[in-house]
């Protein structure tokens, strides 16, 4: 019988929750009850002796709940409040408390679990995991490869993806360079040939595994992936650390022994303080805000989201940075195409740095490249003004860029985003320390 803790408040006549609690007792060992507060229906008072079993009282629920989740370790937490003890943002706030200690929170019509199946290499793991879609995950994830391979560590990096492989695809990005070349001939034979994977082993040359899932929860979890396969493939490779890069909002289920967290500047403070903001900054152990500059984020968006950290974990470090674009050929004197995922209203900044750090002239630069229909129009438009077609690795830079370069006989070169401090901040070594993090703690894991 899996043990469980009570959520309750004075709002309830006491009586109806000693009905309740008995009631609960049939299906779970229930071990204590969190007083979240509520007086109308009883005397504060007295609240320790009337419920017939053990009772935390603290100054505000999570504080209740943290407390007789650290006493009682249960399974489960079960939730017998309401409005107005509880609105539904602050049950978010009490789910995220809940599964940061593993148990499931559930109420009259809602259930949230913890990921119940997670990968455990032995192998250390340093998870990098993302508050959304397009907010730099992989960008972040090649620059700690490049830095870690750069440093003599020996790493793979496991990538699921919305687009990866029907069985885990070892890639040895290490030993061979894949060209343009490569991806395209991939894409013809079916292959979402820029896939998260591809795109680590191109601009990073480190082993890749990729894998692929489906759906994703509010806290992270996936409805179906093959991440569990590919994490037991990256474990026979005898790698020094495994980066289990996450997909979208979804959490890799591996089991981390340190965890970056990216966070897009551009989508405000809500990520951080709503719905289950709070329980991925409680995984971390470095947050990178990511596009940290104008236009996408104003200084004080991005005083904001650090203020709502620092509430959350004062003493979590936090890396402003941004992005900047790097050719993986030289593009010097080429007129150039430019296709970005990045928002239209970027374009202009990463022209006027291509312009400026690459000496090419981009004839035209198309934030389409995750709509397959309107990129072909952008291109079609400019069709015989450009030398090179310089695209991300992403969405359809293959199958529809380097298709129609091929096609044209037009040269496509790939890029990396570089991910660069704006604040003063020390993003190498912050990389390194929590690599360094991941390594240690896994090994100490492994001595235990």
């Amino acid at each position: 019988m899996k043990r469980a803790i009570a959520l309750i408040d004075g709002e309830h006549y006491p009586p109806v929750v000693r009905f309740a609690l008995v009631e609960l007792g049939k299906d779970y060992e229930v071990v204590a009850a969190a007083f979240l507060g509520g007086t109308e229906k009883i005397d504060t008072t007295g609240t320790a002796d009337i419920y017939g079993i053990p009772l935390v009282v603290a100054d505000t629920p999570s504080e209740a709940l943290a407390s007789a989740l650290a006493q009682h370790c249960p399974d489960v937490v079960i939730d017998l409040s309401d409005e107005p003890v509880l609105t539904s943002a602050r049950r978010f706030e009490l789910a995220s408390i809940a599964l940061e200690h593993n148990a499931s929170y559930r109420g009259a019509d809602f259930a949230f679990e913890p990921q119940a199946t997670l990968a455990s290499p032995a192998t250390p793991v340093l998870a990098l995991i993302g508050t959304g879609k397009r907010v730099g995950k992989t960008a972040v994830s090649a620059e700690v490869a490049r830095q870690l391979a750069a440093a003599g560590r020996d790493i793979v990096v496991l990538a699921m993806g919305r687009g990866g492989p029907a069985e885990p695809e070892l890639i040895r990005g290490d030993e061979v360079a894949l060209t343009t070349a490569d991806l395209l001939a991939l894409a013809r034979q079916g292959k979402h040939a820029a896939s998260d994977n591809y795109e680590d082993a191109v601009t990073s040359r480190v082993t890749t595994i990729g894998c692929r899932r489906c759906g994703g929860g509010m806290a992270g979890a996936t409805h179906f992936s093959n991440v569990l396969d590919g994490a037991a493939l990256a474990d026979t490779l005898g790698k020094e650390l495994l980066i289990a890069e996450g997909s979208g909002a979804a959490i890799p289920p591996v089991a981390a022994d340190a965890t970056i967290l990216v966070i897009g500047a551009g989508r405000g403070e809500s990520y951080v303080r709503d719905y289950f903001g709070p329980y991925r900054i409680s995984q971390a152990d470095l947050v990178v805000l990511a596009s940290a500059e104008e236009p996408t984020a104003s200084a004080a968006e991005v005083a904001r989201i650090r203020a709502a950290i620092a509430e959350q974990r004062p003493d979590l470090p936090v890396i402003a940075t941004t992005f900047r674009v790097r050719p993986l050929e030289p593009v010097l004197g080429k007129r150039v195409f430019f296709a970005t995922t990045a928002p239209p209203q970027v374009l202009p900044l990463l022209v006027g740095h291509l312009a400026a750090d690459h000496d090419c002239e981009v004839v035209a630069a198309s934030a389409n490249l995750s709509d397959r229909a309107r990129l072909r129009e952008d291109m079609a438009a400019h069709e015989g003004g450009y030398d090179v077609l310089l695209t991300e690795l992403k969405a359809a830079a293959i199958d529809v860029v380097a298709a129609a370069g091929d096609e044209a006989g037009v040269r496509t070169v790939l890029c990396e985003n570089v991910p660069i401090a704006v604040d003063g901040g020390n993003l190498a070594a912050e990389l390194e320390r929590v690599a360094e993090l991941a390594i240690n703690r896994g090994l100490a894991r492994g001595e235990a």
